[in-house]
């Protein structure tokens, strides 16, 4: 993913969101542009028309904390949006390209598996920054077996969520979900532009989905740390579950995410009855292999 384009895509769709109006500016004579102009950023962040302008032809190399925290402020990005512009001109180092270390399929060390499979009263999943799902406890495989039900592995919940049909049956919220995913994906890409688990996705979905198209070229940006996700399960029905993402001290693309519901609820019971279902599955895989082998 070329830094330059990304910078400059990033920074001129911000500004073209904000209205003189909305920083006080007068409107006069007849505006070619959408937005605020490049002087009016560059005044209201405190640097020159020509430096701001090099900023937003992607030029971020070098361009310290100060400078980019008063472009932050000029162009009103929220709290993403702000880590977001630092991410872009930290990838545009070339040190950064050198020393960042992608996350692709490792191997996960035993003790995160133990700390999966502990979680028994909950649904947990361990995913990479690719959207990779790489491990889940008996109620995770539950909860998203219709994800688990793919030929590939390892599951990719972005592959799933737009080019397999039953995803917007499986999430009510389908638009919603699929835009903040978007938004996760584009900060992923930031950090790491240089994985190519990262770019293959991108391309991939780039290509057969326009949904996928339109978001992209949005520049939108979104974190995953908690709410609330409303799911469709094929065996259970309507679940409403309070999740929350984990990230693990050392394994910087790595992430635990748990989903919970309280007890007494329809969302509660849901997840017992989901227990029961997923337990009752795997008595009957259970069987199934037992007479295969009598057999």
């Amino acid at each position: 993913m070329d830094n330059r384009s990304e910078a400059r895509a990033f920074l001129t769709s911000r500004r073209a969101r904000i209205s003189p109006d909305q920083v006080e500016i007068p409107a006069h004579g007849n505006r070619r542009v959408a937005g605020l102009r490049r002087g009016e950023v560059a005044a209201l962040a405190g640097v020159s028309v020509e430096y701001y302008t090099r900023l937003e032809r992607g030029n971020l190399a070098g361009v310290s904390a100060t400078v980019l925290d008063a472009v932050a402020r000029a162009l009103r990005l929220d709290e993403i949006e702000r880590a977001h512009l630092h991410d872009l001109a930290r990838a545009a180092s070339p040190v950064a390209a050198r020393t960042r270390r992608h996350g692709g399929t490792a191997t996960i060390r035993p003790a995160i598996r133990r700390v999966l499979d502990s979680m028994t009263g909950v649904p947990a999943i361990l995913a990479n920054h690719s959207f990779d799902i790489l491990a889940a406890n008996p109620l995770g495989h539950a909860l998203y077996s219709p994800m688990f039900t793919a030929a590939t592995r390892p599951v990719n919940s972005l592959r799933f969520l737009f080019l397999d049909p039953r995803a917007r049956a499986f999430y009510p919220e389908w638009q919603q979900v699929a835009r903040q995913s978007v938004g996760a994906l584009r900060i992923a890409a930031t950090r790491d532009p240089h994985d190519p688990r990262l770019m293959n996705l991108v391309s991939d979905l780039s290509l057969s989905s326009e949904p996928f198209r339109t978001w992209w070229d949005s520049h939108e940006v979104f974190v995953h740390r908690h709410g609330t996700k409303r799911f469709r399960h094929p065996a259970i029905g309507e679940l409403e579950l309070a999740h929350e993402a984990l990230e693990l001290p050392g394994e910087e693309t790595l992430i635990i995410v748990t989903y919970t519901a309280e007890a007494g609820t329809p969302s509660g019971d849901g997840l017992e009855l989901l227990a029961s279902w997923a337990a009752a599955r795997d008595d009957g895989a259970s069987s199934a292999r037992a007479h295969g082998q009598a057999d």
